[in-house]
């Protein structure tokens, strides 16, 4: 192959990375920050009223998978007790976009 098409394509997926990272910021921001806080801490008065753990935290970070973290953004989190809901499914996102925000979620890890 030769060095301009290496660099063609080195481009395209750089772009393409740079747009994904944006648009889990964006999520992130619009459906997330509310309950989570815009740093993950869960400082939020939503966050502190339903306890919401710190993504910051390693500790809670390794206490799940990203699959786990992609079942919870898809279908939501119930409570296996009461049954009550305790975060909405987030609608509305392609599987590239929710991989995109559990990388988000992951790199707000300390």
């Amino acid at each position: 192959m030769n060095p301009l098409r290496i660099s063609i394509i080195v481009s395209a997926l750089t772009v393409s990375s740079l747009a994904l990272a944006a648009d889990a910021g964006s999520n992130w921001t619009d459906k997330c920050a509310s309950c989570h806080g815009a740093d993950g801490q869960a400082e939020t008065k939503m966050g502190k009223k339903l306890k919401i753990r710190s993504m910051t935290d390693a500790d809670f970070q390794a206490s799940f998978t990203d699959e786990q973290a992609v079942k919870a953004i898809k279908e939501g989190i119930k409570d296996p007790t009461s049954g009550k809901v305790k975060m909405k499914p987030i609608e509305g996102l392609a599987d590239d976009e929710v991989t995109a925000l559990v990388q988000h979620v992951r790199a707000l890890k300390k």
